[in-house]
């Protein structure tokens, strides 16, 4: 909000000058620019700069309280810093010359896809991670732009954020900030020591799957930008987690909306309208069989856009993604965090020579329908057995739910933050009752 000069004067206290100074002319910088505060001065700078300049060293002349002035700059700074800012256009010049021409060493996280390739740099004093990715549909800027602001006024804690983005030719150059800490991957098997994981007891995997839980949330349903928003790129190695409390940050957020992944769904919609406005004596189920060619006629392109074991079924056979595609994604990733295991792995089966595919969807209903023993041979033994059962057979139970073949019996999003927030307190207040005291002395000898 703009000041009056008058609004300004009452509230920048002002030192009070002796009769002296009043009279002797000042030619210190401070003086003569608060002089010229409204004629030498642009209207796009600060005019109470100045003055705030001037009564700030007056206040640490003579005030004793110049650390509360100190911590509430300090605090009001870092909370600048948090909060989202306008979106930077970055021009392809800039992202050459952070990355070397692309040919720096790229950025080796699986939290890129196989098809994106990533730099960490520079850029505009800050560390950035930039992600080159290919135009699925073509935007024009303008609508980029206003698709980038729209993204870019979101901000969850749970949501790695997107700073701006480059367009060059048919790709796009997507730039978020980076952050320090690893994928949910190299956290759950380590190739190196396959008995041990950072992720050692129970606690962390409930904190791990409750941010991720209200960070999708929070895409689908509270950006309050009256906007459906479908993340399309969640899976274990998108996801960063950081130390010291483990929480979950998700990554790519926005990159469907900016490379037109979510375009195919608005065509199929305009392609069947037209379809039977223009001939109207067509069957149902001819238009039903046209539209089904419609979809798999693009689905061979649509493949690479997803990762085995993250697809649900209906975006294998549409290239379609939707919200609900997002919440199997979810919970594909949930039985992989409890579980340690590959989503989706093969075995060599000796007696057939053939391979044997193994989804966790499968092995987590077999082990749910064995009861409380299944299930705590089918959770990850690097727990130890340490983990309240009830709290786990409802965990799993609703990841099953969240990948029903049917996209209409998986629960939203808000619903299933709900629940998991409720099954995290559970587990924190088992947790609080298992620990052993400390400060507690036991002696064994005689009184």
């Amino acid at each position: 909000m703009c000041k009056t000069k008058k609004a300004t004067d009452a509230s920048e206290p002002r030192p009070v000058l002796s009769r002296s100074q009043r009279t002797r002319p000042s030619h210190s910088p401070g003086a003569q620019s608060s002089s010229l505060s409204h004629s030498a001065i642009p209207s796009s700078s600060n005019p109470t700069s100045d003055l705030y300049t001037s009564s700030l060293s007056y206040t640490k002349a003579t005030s004793s309280g110049t650390g509360t002035s100190i911590s509430s700059r300090t605090s009001l700074s870092s909370l600048r810093e948090s909060l989202p800012e306008n979106p930077h256009i970055y021009h392809v010049s800039e992202i050459r010359a952070a990355t070397n021409n692309f040919l720096a060493k790229r950025y080796s996280s699986s939290s890129s896809a196989s098809t994106a390739a990533c730099w960490r740099c520079n850029l505009r004093g800050r560390d950035t991670v930039v992600f080159q990715r290919k135009f699925r549909h073509k935007i024009q800027t303008s609508q980029l732009k206003e698709r980038l602001s729209v993204i870019c006024r979101s901000h969850h804690m749970s949501i790695i954020k997107l700073l701006g983005a480059s367009v060059s030719g048919d790709h796009i150059y997507l730039v978020y900030e980076f952050v320090e800490g690893s994928n949910l991957v190299d956290c759950l098997r380590n190739p190196r020591n396959p008995s041990f994981t950072v992720l050692s007891n129970w606690m962390s995997r409930m904190q791990i799957a409750t941010d991720l839980a209200h960070g999708i949330d929070y895409v689908h349903n509270k950006t309050g930008l009256n906007l459906s928003i479908v993340h399309n790129h969640i899976k274990s190695s998108s996801i960063i987690v950081t130390e010291p409390s483990f929480n979950a940050k998700i990554c790519h957020f926005g990159t469907a909306q900016l490379c037109g992944e979510t375009e195919e769904e608005v065509a199929v919609e305009t392609d069947t309208s037209k379809r039977d406005t223009e001939i109207e004596e067509i069957t149902e189920e001819a238009n039903a069989t046209s539209l089904r060619k419609l979809k798999r006629s693009d689905s061979g392109d649509r493949q690479f856009e997803g990762v085995r074991g993250y697809m649900s079924p209906e975006f294998r056979s549409s290239g379609v993604a939707t919200q609900k595609s997002d919440v199997f994604s979810f919970g594909v990733v949930v039985l992989e965090l409890f579980s340690g295991e590959e989503a989706l792995k093969y075995r060599f089966d000796k007696k057939t020579g053939n391979f044997v595919r193994t989804s966790l969807m499968d092995t987590a209903e077999a082990a749910t329908a064995e009861g409380s023993d299944g299930l705590r041979r089918w959770i990850d033994r690097r727990l130890n057995d340490s983990f309240p059962v009830d709290v786990a057979q409802k965990m799993i139970r609703l990841a099953l739910d969240c990948v029903h073949v049917d996209p209409d019996k998986r629960p939203d999003m808000g619903r299933v933050a709900g629940k998991i927030s409720k099954l995290y307190l559970e587990s924190k207040k088992w947790s609080d009752n298992v620990n052993i005291p400390t400060g507690i002395s036991v002696s064994l000898a005689p009184r």
